[in-house]
């Protein structure tokens, strides 16, 4: 073990804890039957069929007894048995049978490890001494969950028990808190809890209904990508949100995502589809008139939504949907123009995120899979030079750091792709800079070059956010829900301390309305202290507190959601305070 490096060290420790659940269950439940037990990402798990159900109450003494039977697990050892040897050993235990039975089928060795008094059905890679090599406060239970066997639906429920393992106790003390911490920002509980959106039954899942709220954030941050783009040359266009068979079948989206599709026959039999995407839409755009040299290059944006038949196990709140609302940009370009017009995107997607708090983007180049060509269209060749020009821009910018992500590009292009982290260290895919040298060749795109010759389109794919429902759940959680001045519902709440100062909190509250600040006044008979916690738990950035000094001052008492109490300010103060706060977006 000490020569191993430490990621495979831990997956054989993990992987040895997961025979030490299934020893410690056999001892508390002699008729369990287990199947099996593998190392994960974040510590192990195993599938046992009990006779009577467990539930997470019954971890705790699972757990003592893993703790009770580790010490005397001082060694492992392992041998190679015969079919008939494994069968006889399982012979009450189907699940193990099925699988000594493939085993043998498929020509491979059937193994047995024993650590201490237990021994199991494996294929190895386990901690050499338990005993020693596991540390008693790295693990820790987790909960119980149903399996199907194999995970096919059609086979029997078993009883999954995950448990948590780390190199040591305080990597394992740090994912719990990382993790509650994450638990606390999931998005789909603080869009239920601030209002932002909801799911209807009726409606269907993967189908967000956006409120009020949650609508003004999303056109607030839309707005935004158009202003960085608008100052860049984009014009906005409009396309239906169904089409014609033919338009995919010449895309190539048809042949290979034809299953992913949303269909539509119409009375008089003809098959359409929602869009997926809307590239191919805006090659018409383009080929509906003939472009010479001084048209290029056009630049095309619009955010509009998408559908794709997901399949209802994938979908998950914001993250997965059916219905995907794309700040979606396509630039048709000559070959000398890739460069400005793929720096002048890196500038937008830089201002953007940086305004949000995501800083240092990480950055990848997706590439195709040489393994697999069948995946993409055009020849080797065209996919070779559009690599190579993405991979020297990436130099040019100054980033040679980035990540070779082979097999990560999209049917018809290589991509940069920018990677973000979140205030919990997790890494998201966020934008998207695609070049495409195929689409163009599909539609027939040319333009006049100066020579009075047809050239080829270039077509660079580019998304800000993306998807803007995926994009509202990563800033839902990177920001506890406590968005920034400028992008908050609600900016300022005004709260008057009685009813006598009423009028004087109702005219305050028009004042920043008629600065174009996001105001409010509670005139709710609650207390002031519990106006002040309500205020707190919908995140609202500043409230104004107004009582009889601030009447007879012509001030308010500021607080600020992130700073705390500022004072007595005059309120023609605080209106350019906060004013130049959302102008400038901090």
């Amino acid at each position: 073990m000490k020569d191993l490096e430490p990621s495979k060290k831990l997956a054989y420790q993990r992987h040895s804890l997961a025979h030490l659940l299934a020893a410690a269950v056999l001892q508390l439940y002699p008729d369990a039957k287990p199947t099996i037990g593998p190392a994960i990402d974040t510590g192990f798990y195993y599938d046992f069929q009990f006779s009577t159900p467990i539930s997470d109450k019954d971890l705790v003494a699972i757990e003592k007894k893993m703790r009770q039977i580790l010490p005397t697990w001082e060694k492992s050892t392992n041998k190679e048995v015969s079919e008939a040897e494994a069968k006889k050993l399982y012979a009450d235990n189907p699940f193990k049978l099925e699988l000594i039975h493939e085993i043998a089928t498929a020509g491979e060795h059937i193994t047995l490890y024993t650590f201490g008094e237990f021994t199991d059905l494996c294929r190895g890679g386990h901690a050499t001494n338990p005993a020693q090599d596991i540390a008693a406060d790295a693990f820790k239970l987790d909960r119980v969950a149903g399996a199907y066997w194999r995970g096919d639906a059609t086979k029997p429920m078993l009883t999954r028990i995950y448990g948590l393992a780390f190199a040591n106790k305080q990597a394992l003390d740090a994912y719990i808190h990382e993790r509650s911490e994450a638990e606390k920002r999931d998005h789909k509980k603080l869009g239920k809890e601030l209002g932002l959106f909801v799911f209807s039954p009726l409606v269907g899942p993967g189908l967000p209904l956006w409120t009020p709220k949650g609508t003004l954030i999303r056109e607030l941050l839309n707005d935004y990508v158009w202003e960085l783009r608008k100052a860049r040359g984009y014009s906005k266009v409009t396309i239906p949100h169904i089409t014609k068979k033919d338009l995919y079948e010449t895309s190539g989206h048809w042949k290979k995502f034809s299953e992913e599709l949303f269909k539509i026959t119409t009375r008089e039999k003809k098959l359409y589809a929602l869009k997926p995407m809307n590239c191919p839409h805006h090659t018409q755009i383009f080929a509906a008139a003939p472009r010479s040299y001084r048209d290029m290059p056009q630049r095309y944006c619009e955010t509009t939504m998408v559908y794709r038949d997901e399949q209802s196990g994938e979908l998950s709140g914001l993250s997965r949907v059916l219905s995907i609302t794309q700040d979606d940009a396509h630039v048709f370009c000559r070959k000398n123009q890739i460069e400005q017009e793929v720096f002048a995107i890196w500038d937008i997607i830089d201002t953007f995120y940086s305004t949000l708090g995501f800083k240092n983007l990480r950055i990848r180049l997706s590439r195709h899979d040489p393994e697999h060509f069948e995946k993409y269209l055009g020849t080797p060749d065209i996919w070779h030079d559009a690599e190579q020009q993405l991979s020297a821009l990436i130099k040019k910018r100054g980033r040679s750091d980035f990540i070779d992500g082979v097999g990560e590009a999209a049917m018809y292009g290589p991509k940069i792709d920018f990677i973000a982290t979140d205030s919990l260290g997790r890494t998201l895919q966020v934008a998207t800079i695609q070049l495409d040298f195929n689409m163009p060749k599909n539609f027939n795109l040319t333009y006049v070059n100066e020579e009075g010759k047809k050239d080829d389109v270039v077509m660079i794919h580019c998304a800000i956010m993306g998807s803007i429902e995926r994009f509202m759940a990563t800033v839902l959680e990177h920001t506890a829900g406590a968005f920034p001045l400028w992008l908050s519902p609600v900016q300022a709440r005004v709260i008057p301390i009685s009813e006598a100062h009423h009028t004087v909190a109702t005219k305050a509250t028009a004042k920043l309305v008629a600065a174009g600040i996001r105001a409010e006044l509670d005139a709710s008979d609650e207390s002031l202290g519990k106006k002040i916690r309500t205020t707190k738990l919908e995140k609202i950035p500043y409230w104004l507190v107004i009582g009889d000094k601030e009447c007879a001052t012509a001030t308010a008492t500021l607080e600020s959601r992130d700073r705390g109490q500022i004072g007595s300010v005059p309120l023609e103060k605080i209106v350019g305070q906060l004013s130049d706060e959302i102008k400038n977006k901090i």
